[in-house]
């Protein structure tokens, strides 16, 4: 037993190491940790000086590291259930692909790009509530090359992806 647990939990480091991804993120969010401590250190100064000036600086500038925090919170919950998500359509062979090749850039052809997102619209029509159709119009807009837009899906598809867990789906 314990050489089992033991060989997986290397499994997980090797692949760990093979995702760029995944650790560009990683060390983004450590340089972010560094960069916000070091703010709230000089924060923290500020406001322990007499000046009454140097005290509303350091105030001020406390609220950066707060905000920092929240938005690295916020985009790791969503990469761990977008991860979630398409863990769950994978082992169901419900990943979204398109017709068409694709460019360099990862963009689909215009008019192969179009007709994603309209099949992936239409589905959306139709279950408005599912998760799944949300992740696949997201997936669309990505390869159409309208990153906004598929963030704003992304994002509502994880809620939906959330809230579903929440009530046992």
């Amino acid at each position: 037993m314990a050489s089992t647990a033991s060989s997986r939990s290397e499994a997980r480091a090797v692949n760990f190491f093979r995702n760029p991804a995944l650790l560009a993120a990683v060390s983004v969010t450590v340089l972010l940790a560094i960069y916000l401590g070091l703010v709230a250190q000089r924060a923290v100064m500020l406001l322990g000086d007499t000046a009454l000036i140097a005290k509303a600086m350091g105030a001020l500038l406390l609220i950066l590291p707060v905000i920092g925090a929240w938005f690295l919170v916020k985009e790791w919950r969503l990469g761990t259930t977008v991860q979630q998500m398409s863990s769950r359509l994978e082992a169901e062979g419900r990943l979204p692909v398109f017709a068409g090749g694709v460019s360099a850039s990862g963009r689909l052809p215009q008019a192969a790009a179009e007709e994603a997102v309209t099949v992936a619209s239409l589905e959306v029509e139709l279950a408005p509530d599912d998760w799944a159709a949300w992740f696949h119009v997201a997936f669309a807009y990505d390869a159409a090359g309208e990153r906004s837009q598929a963030r704003k899906c992304l994002r509502y598809a994880a809620d939906l992806y959330r809230a579903a867990r929440r009530n046992g789906h």
